[in-house]
Order: C-alpha cells, then structure tokens, then sequence
C-alpha cells in the first residue's frame, strides 16, 4: 500500500502515515490544503505586482513631463 511509504515530518520528528489515526490524518489534508492555497496565493500576488508595475510605468509614460 502507498500509504506504508509515506512519512510525516513534524518539527523534525517523521512518522509512518499509515501509524496516524483519523484525526491526524485529517489535519495532515488540513495542511496540505492550506500550504496549496499559499503557494496559490503567492503566485497570485506576484503576477499582480508585475501588473502593477507595469501599470505603474504605463502610467510615468503617460504624465506630462516637469522640468525642475
């Protein structure tokens, strides 16, 4: 079975997925869930930090000049 092969690590401590009982199990899919959502997130947030800048330069190309 896959799950024999699969281990845990939680703060430096690995154990069996298979040895870890329901509730475990489920905030395991828990943090899985939620470290997916981040990486999500953060991709999204740097697609829209490029858009901003590039908003951001579209928009100095625009302005008038001022001479100081």
């Amino acid at each position: 079975m896959i799950d024999d092969a699969l281990e845990i690590t939680v703060d430096g401590v690995s154990y069996k997925y298979s040895q870890l009982g329901e509730a475990a199990r489920a905030q395991v899919a828990n943090l899985q869930f939620v470290e997916a959502e981040i990486a999500r997130l953060n991709s999204m947030l740097a697609v829209m930090q490029t858009a901003k800048n590039a908003y951001n330069s579209a928009l100095n190309e625009l302005l008038p000049r001022t001479t100081q």
